[in-house]
């Protein structure tokens, strides 16, 4: 089989999402969802919590009210439970990682825009409670603010237009893959192929994309897929020890902890 071919096509932006990306939004959903629904004879189940990931808050307050069968209708539900929400915000803890990164990419001179379903007055009281943050970002957009928010394309397309560059020219950055996935932007899903002996929630990890391996694909069954996702760590792991691509093993970029390492050539990563 023929070594993949290096990728060429330079990322120069970056486009992040808000919610379960940079903030752990979650925490605070339970904590006012829940007690809503004790008050109305329901008990929130945890386990239907991420059917709200990626959603806008009126979609996501549509599926709350059809899974809990509450006797309200969507706009007088929102009119309830916004002004909880809004008590929230700054209550609101970044992830892992965030900070770091908002950081690294404004210091590297990285124009990165914010791309939430949230309406826009939401995102800017949410960042406006982390200090650095809004002057960070080169446009922010909201999900009242395009005609089709996430899975739909809309927002990403927006936030590179507000950049003032091509959307090929962008890495999404996103918790929820169907929010890249269904519809135009390319999805990145790592796999560590490396056995890892405890564990490294919350710790930085760092990748290199040198190659190619294959385009997207369906499956007929969960059997086959999870069969050629050996096949390709079987493929990369062969891959990995080309020269052209063992040396960057040895990258400081990849090796050095909390520093901007540079590439085995001496060119500054970022």
């Amino acid at each position: 089989m023929a070594a993949p071919k290096p990728i060429s096509r330079l990322i120069s932006h970056v486009i992040l999402d808000l919610d379960g990306t940079l903030l752990n939004t979650d925490s605070v959903v339970s904590k006012v969802v829940k007690p809503f629904l004790v008050k109305n004879g329901k008990t929130w189940d945890s386990k239907k919590a991420h059917k709200l990931v990626g959603k806008t808050p009126y979609e996501a307050a549509a599926v709350v009210l059809e899974d809990y069968g509450l006797p309200y209708s969507t706009e007088e539900f929102l009119s309830m439970l916004t002004p909880m929400f809004s008590e929230q915000w700054c209550n609101i803890k970044p992830l892992p990682g965030a900070n770091r990164l908002i950081n690294h990419l404004r210091s590297n001179g990285v124009p990165t825009a914010l791309a939430s379903n949230s309406p826009r007055p939401n995102i800017e009281a949410k960042i406006s409670c982390h200090q650095g943050w809004k002057e960070s970002f080169s446009a922010i957009v909201g999900g009242d603010e395009i005609e089709k928010g996430k899975p739909y394309p809309d927002i990403f397309l927006e936030a590179a237009k507000r950049m003032n560059t091509t959307p090929s020219n962008c890495l999404v950055i996103e918790d929820s893959l169907k929010a890249s996935k269904d519809h135009a932007v390319d999805a990145l899903e790592p796999w560590l192929l490396h056995d890892f002996g405890e564990d490294f929630y919350g710790e930085e990890l760092r990748l290199a994309i040198v190659g190619y391996i294959r385009p997207e694909a369906n499956f007929p069954s969960l059997e086959s897929l999870i069969e050629r996702i050996h096949e390709d760590g079987r493929i990369a792991e062969k891959a990995l020890d080309l020269p052209m691509y063992a040396k960057y093993k040895d990258s400081r970029y990849l090796r050095d902890p909390l520093q901007q390492g540079s590439n085995t050539d001496g060119t500054r990563l970022s």
